[in-house]
């Protein structure tokens, strides 16, 4: 089976129902099956069949179209952020080896420095609307349909591949743990450059469901869709649920709100929920190697709101010790994860050993029943005079200061400790307010020694803060 081959079986049961819905444009289960089809048997006709295609477009319907179609033929999609510039879209081609590129003429621009073949989509679309809509042969669930890149906060990007079975498997993971169904209409806000955003629309598409995407995220639109439409699911990141927390935009009816790509403030959403209290509040934790990893459902944020979650139904977590050695519960340690949802492996670079278990090297804790409680990434960690800090331990705490928006922790050398806590804010608020609040939390050596006030801080296209480039501005004195 591939993430495509339900798409028959739906348009036969249900013809008329929608499949995606923009703002411009609606199309049917019975259309979108041709028109899947269709783009992947002009793929497959081209003289020389593409085996990776790169998508450079805004969330339409065109990038599922494409994205799918893709993906049906047996070729490898890599879409291609359009916020970048033509030098990383040049770089981004090169490592992902891109035989041909699908972009708009306005976007063209972006690609003068790259030496892939560029198709535009008026060509295409014209070329596909004549091609066959016969079914295709099938694909080894194995071969990988995605590339994608990993958010690139600590360092330069690597690119990453993921296989029929490791998104089927986590959309059963949708199914049984989320409990989405062909019953659900389910809004994407988010770009689809973001795994959790594309995952959202893919799955639903899977599943029967109808998808409401949207150009790019607007809190304003965001309202009004989930006032005017019957959402029953709102894939987001903590970022755009503050953003439409305060403007007030959830309706009365229940909504099950899907959340991840960065850590959400246990306190921000207990408002959240306290606020609204039809709302059903998912939260997740997961990386583009190992896909889905732990989940919180409603009732285990009010028990364990500090948690990441017990495993998926289909995950085992295991907490190690530098010498390889299993943690008791409460023992922090590497985390290391087996499932069937594990990535294929990262482009030019390694592949996950036969053992099935594989880290990313963040670091945390289980208690006794299991749940999984995330300390932060070992690669990230700040030694401090010979104690360790992690930078996203302290960011919980300020982040639940009042008047702190957003918050940044990075380590900056430092001639006598070795490295020292800095940390960036946004928000109408003070060191010493801030130091009052982190006292009542951390110990005394977590507590940032350098404080830097700012109107903004760079976020990559999941939502995280871009720790590199947080670094990169206290380094050169931009902040």
């Amino acid at each position: 089976m591939t993430i495509t081959h339900p798409y028959s079986a739906i348009a036969e049961t249900s013809p008329r129902r929608v499949a995606i819905h923009t703002e411009s444009e609606q199309i049917t289960y019975r259309d979108w099956v041709r028109l899947v089809s269709q783009t992947a048997n002009w793929l497959r006709s081209l003289p020389k069949m593409p085996n990776r295609v790169a998508i450079l477009l805004p969330n339409s319907l065109a990038f599922l179209q494409l994205f799918a179609g893709a993906a049906a033929a047996g070729c490898i999609a890599i879409p291609i952020d359009i916020r970048w510039s033509a030098a990383e879209c040049k770089d981004r081609l090169a490592i992902g080896n891109a035989d041909l590129v699908v972009t708009s003429a306005f976007f063209k621009n972006k690609l003068i420095e790259s030496k892939t073949p560029v198709v535009l989509l008026d060509h295409c679309m014209a070329a596909i609307s004549e091609a066959s809509a016969v079914s295709l042969p099938m694909i080894d669930p194995e071969h990988p349909f995605y590339m994608g890149f990993t958010s690139g906060s600590t360092g330069k990007p690597k690119a990453f591949t993921r296989s029929h079975r490791s998104w089927i498997e986590s959309f059963a993971c949708t199914e049984t743990d989320f409990s989405i169904s062909a019953d659900d209409t389910v809004l994407i806000p988010g770009t689809l450059m973001s795994s959790h955003f594309l995952y959202g629309a893919v799955s639903t598409l899977f599943l029967g469901g109808t998808v409401c995407l949207l150009k790019k995220f607007s809190p304003a639109q965001t309202k009004e869709w989930l006032n005017r439409e019957s959402i029953s699911v709102l894939y987001t990141v903590p970022t755009m649920t503050d953003a439409l927390t305060r403007i007030g935009a959830f309706p009365d009816c229940p909504v099950k709100i899907i959340s991840s790509g960065a850590d959400w403030p246990a306190e921000a959403k207990k408002k959240l929920a306290d606020t609204w209290p039809q709302l059903k509040l998912y939260d997740f934790y997961g990386t583009s190697e190992l896909s889905f990893v732990t989940y919180s459902s409603p009732e285990d944020s009010k028990r364990k709101p500090h948690s990441a979650g017990r495993p998926f139904h289909n995950v085992q977590i295991e907490i190690r010790n530098a010498a390889g050695e299993r943690c008791q519960p409460g023992e922090i340690g590497k985390i290391f994860v087996k499932s069937p949802m594990r990535f294929s492996g990262y482009v030019n670079g390694s592949a996950p050993d036969e053992s099935g278990w594989m880290t990313v090297d963040d670091m945390g804790c289980v208690d006794e029943e299991g749940f999984l409680y995330i300390s932060g990434r070992e690669n990230g960690m700040i030694v401090y005079g010979g104690l360790n800090i992690f930078p996203e331990e302290v960011e919980r705490v300020l982040l639940s200061c009042p008047e702190v928006e957003k918050a940044a922790v990075v380590g900056i050398p430092d001639e006598y400790w070795g490295e020292i806590a800095a940390a960036v804010i946004h928000g109408n608020t003070n060191a010493r307010k801030l130091k009052a609040c982190c006292k009542q939390k951390l110990a005394s050596y977590k507590i940032p020694k350098k404080w830097v006030f700012t109107d903004s801080l760079p976020e990559t296209s999941s939502g995280k803060i871009a720790r590199s480039i947080v670094k990169k501005w206290l380094k050169e004195g931009a902040v």
